[in-house]
């Protein structure tokens, strides 16, 4: 008995040696694990949409030229704002959004700026997905200098898409999220393949090989539009082959130095230092509403062609194949355009999960600029209404100021 005890006393021991062995080379891991799966916490997401370093590994991008200031004329917004018919307070829906800081820039003045929730005008926020419509940009310059032709197939770029569900999609169809390929976008649940991807930023893993492995099909390309976001690093991938650069030093070379950010922003990265082109950009309230502005400009800030006007013109135009399940919304080369945008001076807009918007007006000459940490943000109000309702009827109270 005595011999058996000792035999198990040493095995403990060599067990919990290895398991101090594994947690000390894994602990960065361990500890982004543990940040992810508290990212979305009620008591943490402000918290931590304004410091995802502690989530993911991470790269700044360094360019960044001369700031421009911003013309201040400040106002009120309106207190309320009519969606299907009915009056709502400006001021309760902010709050009960869950809204982290806005920002209303008309004819290029500043016209509202707030923080909420104990956050600053320096945080470094979150974009999700609206890190999609940077790429759009960026990738517009690629096409301005004959780098990539968006009717080629991807593999044309990447040859590992060869053997892969993306095999022959055209770099048209993947900008506008009609590649055809499967993959489940639900963000609720943990099997989920937008979740998967997340253990792979987190722990430790190549997006290049998780995305050149998918292997099944829903539909022909072109067919119809299903939003899957796995389709934008696909494009960051094509991006990097065609200009010999990372999507953080092309970002910050074609967007971020000629515009002149007040802090330099950064990427969320997989273990390879690329970026998670999908959702991972890391910029101020203020920065944002810069590049919105450039975008409204047609590509242009302060005298400087940043973005090729066509290519503006062209991805914020509606060109998408009808979604599988039709909202109303449609699609361009990674824009959304809101119902009824012909009658609401062509709006258009770059949105992420938990409430991210870049609301961007032509005819009236308004940008608008919200982030939030509403983990609520697909749950429909009491009178039935979505938040995207709410927020597109608030952003066209505002551009009718």
């Amino acid at each position: 008995m005595k011999k058996v005890l000792k035999v198990f006393g040493v095995s403990l021991t060599i067990v919990i040696i290895i398991g101090l062995v594994f947690v000390a080379f894994n602990i960065d891991r361990l500890k982004r694990l543990h940040a992810v799966n508290t990212l979305f916490a009620e008591e943490k997401i402000v918290a931590n949409f304004s410091n995802m370093k502690g989530a993911f590994a991470f790269s700044p991008i360094v360019e960044n030229g001369d700031v421009e200031p911003w013309d201040i004329a400040l106002k009120p917004l309106p207190k309320t704002y009519s969606q299907s018919g009915k009056e709502k307070s400006t001021s309760v829906w902010l709050d009960e959004s869950r809204t982290t800081s806005f920002m209303v820039v008309q004819d290029g003045l500043v016209t509202y700026e707030s923080y909420y929730l104990d956050t600053k005008p320096d945080d470094l926020r979150i974009s999700w997905s609206i890190a999609k419509s940077f790429l759009s940009a960026a990738f517009g310059v690629a096409v301005q200098e004959g780098l990539i032709n968006i009717n080629d197939p991807v593999d044309k770029y990447v040859p590992a898409f060869k053997k892969s569900a993306y095999s022959g999609v055209t770099v048209r169809n993947v900008l506008n999220m009609s590649s055809g390929v499967k993959f489940d976008e639900n963000y609720l649940d943990f099997w989920s393949d937008i979740k998967k991807m997340g253990r792979v930023l987190a722990i430790g893993g190549s997006m290049d090989e998780f995305s050149a492995d998918v292997k099944d099909r829903e539909r022909e390309q072109g067919v119809a539009r299903q939003y899957v976001s796995i389709d934008t690093h696909v494009l960051s991938m094509v991006l990097r082959a065609a200009t010999g650069k990372r999507l953080i030093q092309y970002v910050g070379e074609k967007i971020v130095e000629p515009i002149g950010f007040e802090r330099s922003p950064y990427y969320s990265t997989d273990s390879e230092g690329n970026a998670f082109a999908l959702g991972g950009l890391n910029i101020t309230t203020r920065d944002y509403a810069r590049f919105a502005q450039m975008i409204l400009d047609k590509g242009m800030w302060h005298g400087k062609q940043i973005i090729p006007e066509n290519w503006i013109v062209q991805s914020t135009t509606a060109s998408a194949p009808k979604a599988t399940n039709d909202d109303g919304w449609d699609y361009g080369y990674q824009w959304w355009i809101p119902p009824d945008s012909d009658k609401n001076g062509g709006d258009f807009i770059a949105r992420g999960v938990y409430g991210q918007y870049l609301y961007i007006n032509p005819t009236t000459h308004t940008v608008v600029v919200r982030t939030a940490g509403n983990r609520k943000f697909r749950q429909k109000r009491s009178d039935g209404s979505s938040p995207h309702e709410n927020y597109v009827a608030l952003f066209r109270a505002i551009a009718g100021q």
